[in-house]
């Protein structure tokens, strides 16, 4: 056996172990377990259509798509949801937002949280020449939006959007939940002449135009301040819609489908094993009709499954029935491709080749075909990922992804990994005669 080889066997002894260890592991790099789509494990399917017509005229259509992606993403984290999908569709209705929420059971909740402006603003009421409150036909005071002046001179509303973006739910006095706040520069100077001229009376905390409190002012305050009247749940989340920032388009719901897990643990399990049979149908094959060239393809598709999942596990790839029906077709890709080679090699022990020469030989004249079905796959992949993209069909994504990924992966196998092996038999001199690879003597 050549150095180099040696060095080879080597690396892939090492890349074996490392990918049995990631995949196998319960925690690696804070990837706990595979990331699974929702038709495994259930969850929120949610399509907003952007409002662009209101947008900011300053702002390009990319910069608010891009703006409004962000903002749900930080929204969608903070709420706690594993490992959720947010992604940007575009077809020809116009510019989507596609929110999958895996294992969350609560859409209604969910779909409050993404959707909602939080649009947060401070009002106090209208008075009259007898510094009365003015009342509106209901009997209820009228509230006008809170203003002042900023350090540099100019006069803003007193909203949300000058928040520093620590807001925090904890609890007053009273043990009920309350959301601190904190103000920048601008917000902290205006805040303090409006708690100034209200003093010993009531300031309106709004959210989309809805008060949500109206505590009394009993002193001047600067810096911080807090907001009550709300449940714990309702605390959590305006505190995450302030820390996100404001959508900067309206979204609408243009489409929610609440997903239970279709497949679910048990109808998981029945496909890993059917696919499981049949790569020990094939195993057996290769192995009885190819004798110690089968085995050693066996040995390099077991090292390209671990290091697929691996891969799968570290990226992540989210795990969808045909994102793993991706996988087993590369796997069966990897045997077409370790086939070609042992046919080759077939083919130039007949010739009268010497085994050490007839291995090489193989995997020359097998490398032309083997590149030329990979890359065509590829451009395949890349089409189905293009159009799945485009559509919103992210079956077709997770199909599309694995199958790259494991093409990618099969290639390396049957060109180093089975090379090496191959070429470390035959140095050992295990099996010398024709026969052992497959060669029969009628042939």
């Amino acid at each position: 056996m050549t150095r180099t080889n040696r060095y080879w066997l080597v690396f892939i002894t090492v890349l074996l172990a490392v990918s049995i260890w990631v995949t196998l592991a319960g925690d690696v790099f804070g990837r706990k377990g595979f990331r699974l789509g929702l038709d495994l494990e259930g969850g929120t399917h949610l399509l907003y259509s952007i409002d662009l017509s209101r947008k900011d005229p300053s702002q390009s259509d990319a910069d608010v798509i891009a703006a409004v992606k962000q903002t749900i993403e930080r929204r969608v984290n903070a709420y706690g949801v594993v490992e959720p999908i947010v992604q940007t569709v575009r077809n020809e209705s116009g510019d989507f937002i596609l929110v999958q929420l895996p294992g969350v059971r609560d859409p209604d909740e969910a779909l409050q949280l993404i959707g909602k402006t939080a649009v947060l603003d401070f009002r106090e009421q209208e008075r009259d020449a007898n510094d009365q409150p003015v009342l509106d036909e209901f009997g209820d005071p009228v509230w006008i939006i809170a203003r002042g002046i900023t350090p540099e001179g100019n006069e803003i509303e007193l909203t949300g959007q000058y928040f520093k973006p620590n807001a925090h739910v904890t609890l007053d006095a009273r043990n009920l939940p309350v959301v601190a706040f904190e103000w920048n520069n601008d917000g902290a100077a205006v805040f303090e002449q409006v708690t100034l001229r209200n003093l010993q009376r009531p300031l309106g905390i709004f959210l989309d135009n809805e008060l949500i409190s109206a505590p009394i002012v009993n002193a001047v305050i600067r810096d911080r301040g807090i907001i009550e009247g709300m449940t714990i749940t309702e605390a959590q989340n305006l505190a995450i819609q302030l820390n996100s920032g404001s959508l900067v388009a309206p979204l609408n719901v243009e489409e929610r489908r609440d997903i239970g897990a279709t497949l679910g643990a048990d109808a998981l399990e029945k496909s890993l094993v059917a696919g499981a049979i049949g790569v020990v149908l094939v195993v057996l094959y290769i192995s009885i009709f190819y004798r110690v060239t089968g085995v050693v393809a066996c040995l390099a598709l077991t090292m390209f499954a671990f290091l697929n999942l691996a891969v799968f596990k570290l990226v992540p790839v989210t795990l969808t029935l045909p994102g793993i029906a991706g996988f087993f077709v590369s796997l069966g890709m990897g045997v077409d491709g370790n086939v070609l080679v042992a046919e080759r090699l077939k083919e130039q022990l007949r010739a009268g080749h010497s085994l050490a020469s007839a291995t090489e030989e193989a995997f020359r004249e097998s490398w032309t075909a083997i590149w030329d079905s990979n890359v065509t796959v590829f451009i395949a992949c890349i089409v189905l990922y293009w159009l799945g993209s485009r559509f919103g069909n992210f079956m077709v994504v997770g199909f599309a992804t694995t199958l790259f990924i494991g093409t990618a992966l099969s290639m390396f196998t049957q060109v180093t990994v089975t090379r090496t092996l191959l070429r470390a038999t035959v140095a050992s001199g295990i099996a010398r005669s024709a026969s052992a690879y497959g060669v029969l003597k009628h042939d």
